[in-house]
């Protein structure tokens, strides 16, 4: 799959996701934690990867 994130977009998604894991280890329990280690892998694995898959269907290119 082509790259289609840029670095700074890769690097927010990277502090939302880790701001996103201290809550859901720290902060709530139960079903909140569960969204939030779901919400946190999957900024930290996109951001990693360099692809959003939300970006190809509406033809998203941050990576100019």
């Amino acid at each position: 799959m082509p790259k289609n994130m840029s670095k700074a977009d890769r690097i927010i998604r990277i502090i939302l996701g880790i701001i996103a894991l201290a809550l859901a280890v720290f902060v709530t329990t139960g079903g909140w934690s569960v969204l939030l280690y779901i919400v946190a892998a999957v900024f930290i694995v996109t951001s990693l990867v360099g692809t959003c898959l939300l970006y190809i269907p509406f033809k998203i290119n941050t990576n100019k």
